[in-house]
């Protein structure tokens, strides 16, 4: 009997909903799995403000060769750039061309500063490893070479990334200054929002609860506060300066530039539009960040994304029909400094230290889609380590 060709399969994007994806493709062998990638690591975003407050990068980055050892996955770098329906290709930015039977993109979002002058240049990003490193590079050098913290660090965008960094900011920066023996001065830590209340995707609440804690923690709010510009010494917001050297950014996304490019159909909120199997055209599947699904942008909703297309393609290859997308409700808990947080699951409501506990008990629980318990635990216990450029930092005897 003729042994039936692989259904190859291209996931371009790394992230949750890629990673996912080609993982629970590689147990069938039904399948030709490939992996593009224009990183060497996996992201876990939910705790990039570790690293950025002292935590080793080995807590929110894994090395996709250590996801996917034993994985029947081939792992490509390179950047997507263009398309070929016809030919059913796609064409990266070092100009090798690879092709596909069934292709699945999950490419993540990226930042967008909205046309504001000066942020693009002269704001902080926390959403890369890099953008991390020179994050805290900074934090750590403005302190060390003039033995004293800025007038104000301000945290932009009151959404999770901003509230959870702003509420553990202050604690890290005194950390710099006791290691250097620098005179232990206020820090004054400013989040910056657009609308009227933090966190205004969720129940109003959950919005009050999150700005008591950081006001108790020592940060000042400033809500229904536009920004308009940025300078070198200061950030306009409401056609008032606001003092500092270290703004930092966390409060714009926009879709993938790839769908534009190559002119994929989106929606009005410029996700990409799909049917009920986030089919975006035949064969063409937009998972996670990327889609136009309810909760998009969540990790979980990421994952299950991923998990979602595999077990459809594998019915299909099993002559079976698809099942259409169903919408997974996520659990959003969301931490203020060490020993509290708060927690969301459709009507109830949770907040402080046992929040934080079922935040440690989620992420270890997310590293285990992709590794095995023993290394999610291991991955988990990481933050509570410390990784420094500084060797007086990292050892002050």
């Amino acid at each position: 009997m003729k042994k039936m060709a692989k259904v190859k399969v291209l996931i371009v994007g790394a992230g949750f909903a890629g990673t996912k994806a080609a993982l629970d493709l590689a147990d069938d062998d039904r399948f030709d799995v490939s992996l593009l990638s224009n990183s060497d690591h996996f992201t876990y975003f939910p705790t990039l403000y570790h690293v950025a407050t002292g935590s080793p990068k080995t807590n929110a980055a894994i090395p996709l060769k250590t996801i996917l050892d034993g994985k029947d996955i081939t792992l490509i770098r390179g950047q997507a750039t263009t398309l070929d329906r016809k030919a059913k290709t796609i064409t990266t930015d070092d100009n090798k061309t690879y092709s596909y039977d069934t292709l699945i993109l999950a490419l993540g979002v990226v930042t967008n500063y909205f046309n504001i002058p000066g942020l693009a240049e002269l704001s902080y990003g926390v959403k890369s490893i890099d953008e991390i490193e020179t994050l805290k590079k900074h934090l750590h050098d403005q302190i060390v070479s003039k033995h004293q913290p800025d007038l104000n660090y301000v945290v932009v965008g009151g959404g999770p990334t901003g509230v959870e960094l702003a509420g553990t900011l202050g604690l890290y920066l005194k950390h710099v200054m006791q290691r250097h023996n620098i005179e232990q001065r206020a820090i004054h830590i400013d989040l910056v929002e657009a609308l009227p209340r933090l966190l205004a995707n969720m129940p109003k609440d959950v919005g009050r609860m999150v700005a008591r804690r950081l006001k108790r923690r020592g940060v000042k709010l400033y809500l229904n506060q536009k920004v308009e510009g940025e300078t070198a010494n200061d950030l306009v917001i409401n056609d008032k300066p606001l003092q500092s050297h270290t703004v930092i950014w966390t409060a714009g996304t926009a879709n993938n530039p790839f769908f534009a490019a190559n002119k994929f159909a989106t929606t009005a909120n410029h996700k990409v539009a799909t049917d009920v199997f986030l089919q975006a055209e035949p064969d063409i599947f937009v998972l996670g960040d990327n889609a136009n699904t309810p909760f998009s942008g969540l990790a979980q909703t990421a994952v299950h994304d991923g998990k979602y297309v595999a077990a459809n393609l594998k019915r299909r290859a099993s002559g079976k029909h698809m099942k259409s997308y169903s919408v997974h409700y996520p659990i959003t808990v969301i931490p203020i400094g060490e020993g509290w947080a708060a927690v969301v699951r459709g009507n109830i409501h949770i907040y402080g230290w046992i929040g934080w506990v079922l935040r440690q008990a989620a992420d270890i629980r997310a590293f285990h889609d992709f590794e095995p318990w023993s290394k999610s635990i291991n991955q988990w216990f990481s933050y509570t380590d410390s990784e420094e450029a500084c060797p007086i930092c990292l050892n002050p005897n």
